[in-house]
């Protein structure tokens, strides 16, 4: 949900103390439109930011529409004062948000050629003040949102094993989380995956290994019931497939937000 009190962050921003350049009379409308293919996202959030200034937004795309070059992804009516102040906040909002749903399907496609099970993941490696678009990007662009903040799941990583070993980091947080609280614990050894499930893991997430060795591991958690595969770490566009096609549930990919172009939007006016 886009508050009000984001969107006046956002236009305080751009707008600042005198804004001289949008003081245009009369009324307008705009649109917005792709001048690429790609998948959108963020229509939500540019819709919250014309609303808030009062301006009537009509034929708003879906999330998760794809588009071509040319496409109108919405239309937004009003004061021009106002339609114009809004533009730039919204083209950046659903331009960002739209560049990471493009990259999540691109990266949701090349997996499912290996495996129609596979889920492919977001991390929190997002923009901070922007996670909750970023995160609705992905899922736009058919992929899922991993644990949304650190209440959502208790991860065990390096620092924690290094503090408690893997056992004893897996008892500590056992015992102090809900019996609806997963545990996902991170190994970087194929021997520690078996040995991780074994003592409580719901998820093992096989960080940093080559496919080769994922699939190894993938292979040993397959006496574990229930224990979902995750690979991470460093996986690319051009890497997905081999991932995928390891048998692991779940790939998760910090690049689908940190590292996705903007959609190339316009927005015009007048016409």
């Amino acid at each position: 949900m886009i508050t009000d009190t984001q969107v006046d962050r956002w236009l305080r921003e751009d707008v600042g103390h005198h804004d001289v350049t949008n003081q245009v009379p009369g009324e307008t409308t705009g649109r917005l439109v792709a001048k690429e293919p790609g998948v959108v996202a963020g229509l939500e959030a540019a819709t919250a930011v014309f609303e808030y200034l009062d301006v009537t937004v009509t034929d708003r795309l879906e999330d998760g529409a794809a588009v071509d070059s040319g496409d109108e992804l919405l239309r937004a009516e009003g004061p021009a004062r106002e339609v114009l102040r809004g533009e730039r906040v919204a083209v950046n909002l659903a331009g960002h948000a739209s560049g990471i749903a493009t990259r999540t399907n691109d990266a949701v496609e090349r997996a499912r050629a290996e495996s129609d099970d596979v889920r492919i993941a977001g991390t929190r490696k997002t923009t901070p003040g922007l996670r909750g678009l970023e995160k609705r990007a992905v899922v736009a662009g058919g992929g899922d949102t991993h644990r949304l903040d650190l209440s959502h799941m208790v991860m065990i990583k390096d620092n924690h094993v290094a503090e408690m070993g893997l056992e004893g980091a897996i008892e500590h947080f056992r015992e102090r989380t809900s019996f609806a609280t997963q545990l996902d614990v991170e190994v970087e050894a194929v021997a520690d995956a078996p040995r991780a499930a074994a003592a409580g893991a719901d998820i093992v997430l096989l960080d940093n290994m080559t496919p080769e060795e994922t699939r190894e591991a993938v292979t040993l958690l397959a006496d574990y019931e229930g224990v979902l595969a995750e690979a991470s770490g460093g996986i690319t566009l051009e890497t997905v497939a081999d991932y995928a096609a390891t048998g692991v549930d779940v790939v998760s990919m910090g690049s689908l937000t940190h590292s996705a172009p903007s959609l190339d939007l316009s927005f015009r006016t007048g016409e």
